[in-house]
């Protein structure tokens, strides 16, 4: 096919895959089953446009475009949004997609006529949730945000552990002198040098664009495409999970307080429905419908076992500890979408050439579709019916990007004032903005409303922040605090006339100057202001006191901490030092 042919071929398979979200919308169906069937329209065994019978590349394009989805899975989230539920979400992850593959192979076996090791690789091709799925379904619902988080952690972290068992049984079944004790090493392996890889990795990314101010904003996505393929590809060149590396990876970014992080957002949240169009219409492509016929019978079977059996078993068993009410546990149970990872996992079996592996990939391609249609549109109105919902998404949403003032290294973002946050009666002074960030108009209903310290924020406003690249990471968890957590306008006063000032050596103890959590064994509950030229903050403590950081930690009274920054202001080693100074006074003196 000439290189213009191809071309044109693309960029019309991504306008039908656009068309068909668009149509997944009105008819309340999942986007990825409509892309699913555009690939199967134009397949050998549809209108035979496109010729496509290739696993091996199937399988490498879902390999790639899976990396990309967990790592955009990791960038939308962190390990502080996942802290509250990570030990459920771990055991979902490892054990309840272990035990969904074993009671799925021990009851398909005989149901489809398999021996027990080929059944086992069954269960294990269909035991993972589908990150495509589960990331996009969470997007598009306002499910609990325990249950969200939840589900998150599980679709991030179980995909590394269905290749395991994939793997395992497939040289199970060819090498009979392969064992569990085997599977248990290789499963040990992949997680230990993954892990390690993505701290490695993810480490040296946070430390680099917190440091290195990058001549262009669209520099900063390259950096961090960069850094997915440095976490997948060392992972897996030294016999690691690449899936485990960049899923984590992605979550270290997420939670850390970079350069362009709204620009790097944006563009992997683009690549990542990208990589779910490529996959889903390959997969498409390499489906025959003829030959489903002869799956149908096996097909539902297997989903009926997966969905009403083995999943909510294994969701009953490894959450009997936690603290999930009944109602959540099935919403939970239902919730475990099947979709792009065991079709191409079922590709692994075929490039193999594992017996039977060629029906198990139409059995498997039958159930996803089962999967995906049934669970993916009722997921959502189940948890509504249980009241699992709320009017709003309990996840913190994503600040939107309207665009970047790339030459002066500054974004214009928005955040949504919702019924239920916590900034609702406040005054804009009292918001907690750093420095190097400040709000430009307050958009209210059908106006455009100029903001001053003493404009109160009102339900339905649309907040529009001006901010220095510098500091963007900083407003993201400022913003999620005004989602999640109760926000009052700070009091400067000191509850005691009399108290001393404190003044002591900053040390790692007391952890980032920048955004500090716990001074003295108190609290922090507003950041006033944070210092623009060095590591350090003007704060507010849960007692009442105010607190500078950064060299030192230095708490008390708003007059006494006046005081000794006026003092500061006088001994001033330089104009940034001297600027400092002036900003504390001007915000405590007010």
């Amino acid at each position: 096919m000439p290189d213009g042919a191809l071309i044109l071929v693309a960029g019309a398979l991504l306008v039908a895959a656009l068309g068909a979200s668009l149509a997944a919308a009105r008819l309340s169906v999942p986007a990825l089953l409509l892309f699913l069937g555009v690939g199967m329209a134009v397949g050998s065994d549809g209108a035979g446009w496109i010729q496509f019978a290739d696993y091996s590349l199937a399988r490498r394009v879902g390999t790639i475009a899976l990396a990309l989805i967990l790592f955009d899975g990791g960038l939308s989230s962190s390990f502080k949004q996942l802290k509250d539920v990570i030990r459920p979400a771990l055991r979902l992850a490892v054990f309840g997609t272990l035990i969904t593959a074993l009671v799925t192979g021990l009851v398909a076996a005989p149901l489809l006529g398999l021996s027990t090791l080929q059944g086992l690789l069954l269960g294990s091709i269909l035991a993972s949730t589908d990150s495509a799925a589960v990331f996009s379904l969470l997007r598009g619902t306002a499910l609990h945000r325990r249950i969200k988080h939840t589900l998150e952690g599980e679709a991030g972290f179980n995909d590394p552990v269905a290749v395991l068992l994939v793997l395992g049984f497939i040289n199970w079944i060819d090498k009979p002198n392969y064992g569990v004790v085997n599977m248990l090493g290789l499963f040990v392996q992949q997680m230990a040098i993954g892990a390690g890889c993505a701290y490695a990795v993810g480490r040296l990314a946070v430390w680099a664009l917190k440091r290195v101010r990058l001549p262009g904003a669209g520099l900063y996505p390259v950096a961090s495409f960069a850094t997915a393929a440095l976490a997948y590809g060392t992972a897996d060149t030294f016999g690691g999970s690449g899936f485990l590396a960049v899923y984590i990876c992605g979550l270290m970014l997420g939670g850390a307080p970079i350069a362009g992080k709204q620009t790097i957002s944006t563009f992997h949240q683009g690549l990542a429905w990208l990589a779910q169009i490529a996959l889903f219409l390959c997969l498409g492509l390499l489906v025959f419908p003829g030959q489903l016929g002869a799956a149908m019978g096996g097909g539902i079977l297997v989903a009926f076992v997966l969905a009403l059996i083995a999943r909510p078993l294994a969701t009953i068993l490894v959450t009997a500890t936690d603290h999930f009410s009944g109602a959540e546990r099935v919403v939970l149970a239902w919730a475990g979408l099947r979709g792009a990872v065991p079709v191409v996992l079922a590709t692994i079996a075929v490039t193999r050439q594992v017996p039977g592996s060629l029906e198990f990939f139409n059995v498997v391609f039958f159930t996803v579709l089962v999967s995906t249609l049934v669970q993916g549109t009722t997921i959502e109105p189940l948890a509504r019916r249980l009241g699992l919902t709320s009017p709003q998404p309990e996840l913190p949403r994503p600040l939107t990007e309207f665009g970047t003032i790339g030459g002066l290294g500054a974004q214009v973002i928005e955040f949504p004032v919702s019924a239920s946050d916590s900034i609702v009666g406040l005054r804009v002074r009292d918001l907690g903005l750093p420095e190097d960030a400040t709000l430009n108009v307050i958009v209210r209903g059908s106006e455009a409303v100029p903001p001053s310290g003493s404009t109160q924020i009102e339900v339905g406003d649309m907040l529009h922040l001006l901010v220095r690249d510098e500091v963007a990471g900083n407003v993201s968890g400022l913003v999620e605090r005004w989602r999640n957590h109760a926000v009052t306008a700070p009091a400067v006063s000191a509850p005691a006339p009399h108290e001393e000032l404190l003044i002591q050596p900053w040390t790692a103890d007391h952890g980032d100057p920048s955004d500090p959590d716990l001074l003295a064994g108190v609290p922090v509950t507003h950041l006033v202001r944070a210092r623009p030229d060095a590591h350090g903050a003007l704060v507010i403590l849960e007692d009442g006191r105010v607190a500078l950081t950064g060299t030192s930690l230095v708490a008390g009274s708003a007059t006494s901490v006046l005081r000794y920054a006026r003092r500061r202001l006088a001994g001033a080693r330089g104009p940034s030092e001297g600027a400092w100074w002036k900003e504390v006074i001007g915000a405590l003196g007010r």
